[in-house]
């Protein structure tokens, strides 16, 4: 790779500039992949060269890049009430009107609804509620906190304990003490031969109720999960798994808390993933597309059970002690509450539920069959292809080859952005606006990606080839 020139962003980028999930040593002989602006689903790098978004930019970018609305309404806002705060009761009508639609479309009854900045914070909120709520049910021994094996729900201390994912824990001493994890429910590489997905669904609960036993459940307070798992690369858990999980945790009076930070939003083809996958939470967390991430906004939403425990434990100290500076920001909120009546007045769940179908169907029809494809998986608008070593086998790649990190770099050099993720498995997560024309931009590309990849590894002899 040819060095950044000097005094070019890139080299200014490296010379100041600590980014998250990437290879600090590395970064500084390769320098950044500089982006100048966007519209719609496609981005410019600085040398103006043109991508189309496969992945929404992290999950996020509902409405792409160039929304005058949210600008506009940015703008309105920031003329009339740049900031205020929400501490010790104070309030102003952004922050209460995106509150009181988010009630109103929320999957299940919720009560009411705290702002935070990341869906980092929100869950590192929620984990915070559940401690004070078992507090002030005087259980005070009823803390464990349970997520799966390759789930994701951020990366401050709490909330990257929860996260399963083993780069997120390797040298920051985490997970925290009082957290642990339960099996992942990917039948793909999880099911045993002749055991339905029924049957695997129920070995995971099974395995779930006995993570409890082993534990205590007069220790155990909540469990996370993401409708579908999405950095840990897109598994959908089989039919009837949440159903049997719920009941298990009902059994032991166990609270259970949807990240809806990916799915929420007409993500999986309903406005809130817990609709698509039948979850039944008692606290919700939801982000990114809230805003379709124009300005940084999250929200935790609970249940009546939970606030008055909540509401009774704050009585009796004097204040409910937490929050941020930014907790229901105005200029945000107002972003926030235009990005939803976008997505009603525009019908953006009937355009979801058209072309989200399309590219589920062509993802399979033009990718199961190859040759490095091992699974491909998803719904709604979002998916992953797993790339595997041995079809047959389903073995996956050694990872010190870092074969998806290289096929999301020749992705890129075929004008998409995509992303690697664990497994060598390749999101897709366009924004909601896309359109088939632009699904079949994302795919050609994809599909020669895939290809130069495949002659590759044959020529290193990296695969065996089924």
């Amino acid at each position: 790779m040819t060095p950044p020139r000097a005094n070019s962003n890139a080299a200014r980028d490296i010379a100041v500039a600590l980014h998250p999930y990437t290879d600090l040593r590395t970064h500084l002989e390769n320098g950044p992949f500089v982006v100048s602006r966007g519209e719609g689903c496609y981005v410019w790098d600085d040398s103006g060269k043109k991508y189309i978004d496969a992945l929404a930019g992290l999950w996020c970018a509902s409405l792409g890049f160039s929304n005058e609305r949210l600008v506009q309404a940015a703008v309105k806002q920031m003329r009339t009430l740049p900031f205020y705060h929400s501490f010790a009761a104070k309030s102003h009508e952004p922050m209460i009107e995106l509150a009181e639609m988010l009630i109103a479309r929320a999957p299940v009854p919720m009560s009411k609804v705290f702002f935070a900045n990341s869906g980092s914070e929100a869950n590192d909120t929620a984990i915070k509620m559940v401690w004070y709520f078992n507090n002030a049910l005087g259980r005070p021994n009823k803390k464990k906190l349970i997520g799966r094996i390759k789930g994701y729900h951020g990366i401050t201390l709490a909330s990257a304990s929860l996260t399963g994912l083993a780069a997120n824990h390797r040298s920051f001493d985490v997970p925290l003490a009082g957290f642990v994890h339960t099996m992942t429910p990917h039948y793909y590489h999880q099911g045993v031969e002749g055991e339905s997905e029924e049957d695997f669904a129920t070995r995971c609960a099974d395995e779930l109720e006995k993570l409890i036993l082993a534990e205590g459940p007069d220790t155990v307070a909540a469990m996370w999960a993401e409708p579908v798992l999405g950095a840990g690369g897109v598994i959908v858990p089989p039919v009837g798994y949440y159903e049997k999980i719920q009941a298990v945790l009902k059994k032991y009076d166990i609270l259970f808390v949807a990240d809806e930070v990916i799915c929420g939003f007409w993500r999986t083809g309903n406005y809130w993933g817990s609709q698509t996958m039948g979850l039944q939470p008692d606290i919700l967390v939801c982000a990114k597309a809230l805003s379709s991430s124009y300005l940084p906004i999250s929200a935790v939403m609970v249940n009546e059970r939970v606030f008055q425990a909540l509401a009774d434990e704050s009585h009796k100290i004097g204040t409910f002690g937490t929050g941020f500076t930014y907790s229901g920001h105005p200029v945000p909120a107002a972003v926030a509450v235009e990005t939803l009546k976008i997505y009603d007045e525009t019908n953006i769940g009937e355009h979801v539920n058209q072309v989200g179908p399309y590219m589920q169907s062509e993802l399979r029809r033009r990718f199961s069959g190859h040759e490095l494809v091992g699974e491909v998986r998803g719904l709604g608008l979002i998916a992953a292809v797993e790339l595997v070593a041995d079809k047959a086998t389903r073995k996956n790649f050694d990872p010190a080859q870092k074969i998806g990190a290289r096929a999301a770099k020749l992705l890129e050099a075929n004008g998409v952005i995509g992303r690697a993720m664990v497994n060598e498995s390749l999101g897709f997560c366009p924004p909601l606006i896309v359109t088939e024309p632009e699904i079949d931009e994302i795919l050609n590309g994809f599909e020669k990606m895939l290809n130069e990849l495949a002659l590759q590894l044959r020529r290193d002899k990296l695969t065996v080839v089924a």
